[in-house]
């Protein structure tokens, strides 16, 4: 079954707002969860979003497109990225997510994916 691990973070937590020594350990701890992701073949996709200043949002109301900058909702965090994952349950999906080194700064939501949609 496919699982969405979706990776929510508040602004001053991206890599980029880290001192060197913290950057360079927090990517080193996501360089070991994709090859661990990869030897197990549990990996099927993952990207990082840009920060939610650049986003758009649309909205189709009584057949009028409303098109606004930024997200709908004002939140503390926002979805940062995501992985797309294959495992045989919700309890191997769970095990990953506690793996993310972005969970120690933000949060994973894990969601099953619709198959066949």
């Amino acid at each position: 079954m496919k699982y969405a691990l979706l990776l929510y973070s508040e602004g001053g937590s991206l890599p980029e707002s880290m001192d060197e020594a913290s950057r360079e350990a927090f990517q080193k701890d996501f360089r070991e969860f994709n090859r661990d992701l990869g030897e197990k073949q549990a990996f099927v996709a993952a990207q990082r979003l840009r920060t939610t200043d650049t986003a758009t949002t649309v909205r189709v109301v009584d057949g009028e497109a409303l098109v606004t900058d930024g997200p709908f909702a004002e939140t503390k965090e926002s979805l940062a990225g995501f992985f797309l994952i294959e495992c045989a349950d919700l309890d191997e999906a769970l095990d990953w997510a506690k793996r993310i080194p972005s969970a120690r700064v933000g949060s994973v939501e894990v969601r099953p994916i619709w198959e066949n949609y």
